[in-house]
């Protein structure tokens, strides 16, 4: 059974990028027209306002040439989020109606397209520019990280929420998967595991490269998929400075020493000086990243962060990046202990060296 014609939806298309370790946001503004507070987080019910990002995102609105994809063609404007941890958020969005299996049509073809990841990098690289006197330790990372976000707003018959992850799963999965062929069982259930609902006129079924939202007030959920896109780049960005400092510790570690053993080269310390100071800037950004928003209070959103933070495995990142934070200082630790062993054997040494100078002249005075 298929699923009836949707009448009235949107795709939105997320790019996070890194450009730099950290963004004072509150000097972005003069440099760039437009830019203000982020507040879509709203709430939904009585939920406290605890959850919300410390401190708020920057937004600004850009009008572009609309993007064709396929059929489809984009808004004419896109929306950059900068946030203070040095990530920028990059969404784009298509207006769209027709059949469901035109939709799963169009997410394979997101899926392949470089259409909007060419634009999207271009547009944070010229912000860049703009803004890099506000940026510490400016420069736009290689790595990227996309999202799709389908939001339906209303179907041309009415549907069962609960339709969506058991009659018509297999359609559900393909969207969320972007695959134009059929998928195996296993693979729908994988694909369907994850779904969140506040009321019973909206659900949100998360995956780990795609959502489904059918919701009349998505702003809140959209923002914390956003960030979340934006924490695994970070988290990917994270690993990949720490496995290179890693390599440059060991080999550091494993440098030649001089005189007497008493202290590294030059080159050396001045490399285990750079490892050193990326293990700072990591630990830094890893604690702005993970208390960049407040969990507390919204449990509705609460409970979305968990569910696309399970899909994206965050947990295992986490304790990934700690592990190696941990390395890098135990690696460092050793060669300041090796240093400080070699100087003591060298002082006692000459301390030895000066008592035995002592005996040898008194005997010679006593003579």
């Amino acid at each position: 059974m298929s699923l009836p014609r949707i009448q009235r939806g949107l795709v939105r298309v997320l790019f996070a990028y890194d450009i730099g370790l950290s963004i004072q946001l509150d000097r972005c503004s003069r440099y760039v027209k437009g830019l203000q507070a982020d507040e879509r987080i709203k709430h939904k019910g009585h939920a406290p306002q605890y959850f919300q990002f410390d401190p708020s995102p920057l937004h600004v609105v850009q009008d572009i040439e609309p993007i064709a994809i396929g059929a489809h063609v984009s808004a004419g404007s896109v929306e950059i989020t900068l946030f203070d941890f040095g990530g920028v958020s990059v969404a784009y969005t298509l207006p769209f109606a027709g059949e469901f299996e035109d939709l799963i049509r169009l997410s394979a073809d997101l899926a392949s397209s470089e259409v909007f990841r060419t634009d999207s990098r271009e547009r944070v690289t010229n912000l860049l520019e703009l803004v890099r006197e506000a940026v510490d330790k400016p420069g736009v990372a290689d790595l990227d990280e996309d999202y799709l976000v389908f939001q339906i707003d209303s179907f041309a018959e009415d549907v069962p929420l609960s339709d969506l992850h058991t009659l018509h799963a297999p359609s559900i999965a393909r969207l969320l998967r972007s695959e134009r062929d059929p998928l195996s069982d296993q693979e729908i259930t994988d694909a369907l595991a994850s779904r969140v609902s506040f009321g019973t006129r909206d659900v949100a079924l998360l995956d780990w490269n795609a959502a489904l939202l059918i919701d009349r007030e998505p702003d809140d959920v959209l923002a914390v998929l956003e960030f979340a896109n934006l924490q695994l780049l970070e988290m990917r960005f994270l690993d990949a400075q720490l496995d290179k400092a890693l390599d440059r510790a060991y080999e550091s570690s494993n440098a030649p020493r001089v005189w007497l053993n008493l202290r590294m080269t030059g080159a050396a310390r001045k490399e285990f000086a750079r490892v050193a100071q990326r293990k700072v800037d990591s630990a830094i950004l890893f604690e702005r990243v993970s208390n960049a928003i407040k969990m507390l209070g919204d449990q509705y959103l609460a409970r979305v962060y968990r569910q696309v933070s399970g899909r994206y495995r965050m947990s295992e990142w986490n304790t990934g990046i700690l592990r190696k934070l941990d390395t890098i200082e135990s690696i460092y630790q050793k060669v300041h202990d090796d240093s400080a062993g070699s100087r003591m054997e060298v002082l006692e040494g000459i301390v030895i060296l000066l008592i035995a100078i002592d005996i040898v002249i008194a005997i010679l005075v006593g003579h």
